[in-house]
């Protein structure tokens, strides 16, 4: 469907020019969904930009089923109609109805009727779960309600490859994973995606291919497993081993508890941990620190997250103290087998004149 040849986008308009894309070169299949990850600053809006033409490349060629879109000849309005995009920033008509921002395309460029418009544009708002609010205005929505839309409209103009541009980006934690559960019903229908994303589970799991760029270029490409298992090049493997760490610092046994759950809340949902890991850290951070707290000492909390196979580990940490906690006697039982359940594996250290325990939470078997 798509093919891009030597692709390089060079800014020359600042005090030293800035070369974003170097010698990019891919092909892109029907059907295909590309997640494009990688650091920022690597060009992955940009190559996005540049194969609907929103920014004009500097050299190279972009041949879309079989038009090349950089021929002078070539109707770009037409292409781009079959060209969908959906920003980070949604771009709605906020004087419009949601329901008229998803008819406005079709009636004045597709020529359709208003109520064949209409029509679509019920289907389509069902399809996102937003038919109930069709008469209503964007303001009015959330911003995951808002990017759903945004993907609506988009449909209505019958792409035959939608461009996501980090669609989730500009949204809450907590909104993310309803604008990815539609990209996820749009992938099972078999549309043609280029998706830059910074979430690398979706990426994983949505993906036929996965595009790693850095510095300009395309600099791995493979199946989700070969990028996310066996990455090649010692920069992939670099970014995609990436540990999310979440650090709290316990210094007596009154301290806010109520804070730190919602720090954990919120670096839960950002990375789309689910509520059973949700609620084995919080059962975990509520009984492991009363037990220690019985002994003075100040308690250093990790949370990390691997991106690259999705463990969850909590370790604790308190100086100048070497009694344990898991094989004495006197520990509640109770306690003891509420933190047990909650781990895969625990284990405990009592070396280096410092108490360490290390959890492994238990996920559910999917």
């Amino acid at each position: 469907m798509i093919t891009v040849k030597h692709l390089s986008k060079t800014y020359t308009d600042a005090a030293r020019p800035l070369t974003v894309l170097r010698d990019v070169n891919c092909e892109i299949e029907k059907g295909e969904v590309i997640s494009i990850i990688g650091p920022s600053g690597t060009g992955k809006s940009t190559f996005l930009r540049c194969i609907n033409l929103l920014e004009q490349p500097t050299s190279g060629e972009i041949i879309v089923n079989g038009t090349n879109i950089l021929d002078k000849k070539t109707d770009l309005n037409a292409v781009r109609q079959k060209m969908g995009m959906v920003f980070q920033s949604f771009n709605l008509f906020n004087h419009l109805s949601i329901l008229h921002n998803v008819t406005i395309g079709p009636i004045k460029l597709l020529k359709m009727s208003k109520e064949n418009a209409e029509k679509q544009a019920m289907e389509l708002l069902r399809m996102v779960g937003l038919a109930e609010k069709a008469d209503a205005m964007p303001s009015e929505l959330s911003g995951g309600q808002k990017q759903r839309v945004a993907i609506a409209r988009c449909l209505s103009m019958k792409p035959d490859v939608i461009l996501f541009d980090e669609p989730t980006s500009a949204l809450d934690p907590t909104m993310v994973s309803e604008v990815l559960s539609v990209i996820r019903q749009l992938a099972k229908q078999g549309m043609t995606m280029l998706i830059v994303t910074h979430e690398m589970k979706f990426a994983r799991d949505v993906s036929s291919r996965i595009f790693f760029m850095n510095d300009g270029v395309i600099y791995e490409e493979g199946t989700p497993e070969d990028i996310f298992e066996h990455p090649q090049k010692p920069v992939t493997k670099a970014f995609i081993n990436r540990i999310r760490t979440l650090e709290y610092e316990i210094k007596n046994p009154d301290f806010d508890l109520h804070r730190m759950n919602a720090e954990i809340e919120q670096f839960c949902q950002k990375y789309a941990l689910g509520d059973d890991i949700f609620n084995r850290i919080l059962h975990l951070v509520e009984e492991i620190p009363a037990i220690m707290m019985q002994q003075p000492g100040a308690i250093h909390l990790k949370l990390d997250y691997s991106e690259k196979n999705y463990n969850v580990y909590l370790e604790f940490i308190q100086d100048n103290c070497l009694d344990s906690i898991l094989e004495n006697p006197d520990t509640d039982e109770v306690a003891l087998s509420l933190i047990r359940g909650c781990c895969e594996k625990i284990e405990e250290n009592t070396s280096e004149n410092a108490r360490r325990i290390r959890a492994k939470v238990r996920r559910d078997e999917r």
